[in-house]
């Protein structure tokens, strides 16, 4: 049984950057996609991008691309988002998702069957 831990969150200034990792326990990892996603107060959660389960596919949100990158380390078992010029409609609460995935990846909340606990993203202006 997979299971994720977000970790990296916290309060910055807008134009700063945040790196977010989310760390699986579990076996046979590469098997997974990895998808982001994030949930502002009083918003649906919404996809913020997503990175095959061998890493060769990386897709993201039209209100990211060009500022968020993600990766992973399938020998450490990590994703990582990698947030850059942060603004202050990126607070949210953002989490890690995971589902087996023989090829590609996709944003959308219903495609992913096993969620982190989420960790807090504050931009202040």
């Amino acid at each position: 049984q997979l299971q994720l831990v977000e970790s990296g969150g916290g309060l910055v200034q807008a134009g700063a950057s945040l790196r977010l990792s989310c760390t699986a326990s579990g076996l046979s990892y590469d098997d997974y996609a990895i998808g982001w996603f994030r949930q502002a107060p009083g918003k649906e959660r919404e996809g913020v991008g997503c990175i095959s389960r061998r890493g060769g596919i990386t897709r993201y949100a039209n209100s990211v691309q060009g500022r968020f990158v993600i990766s992973r380390d399938n020998a450490k078992n990590t994703a990582t988002l990698q947030m850059n010029s942060l603004k202050r409609e990126d607070t949210a609460v953002y989490h890690c998702a995971a589902v087996v995935s023989l090829t590609g990846c996709s944003t959308a909340v219903r495609s992913y069957n096993k969620w982190g606990q989420g960790t807090e993203v504050a931009v202040s202006s």
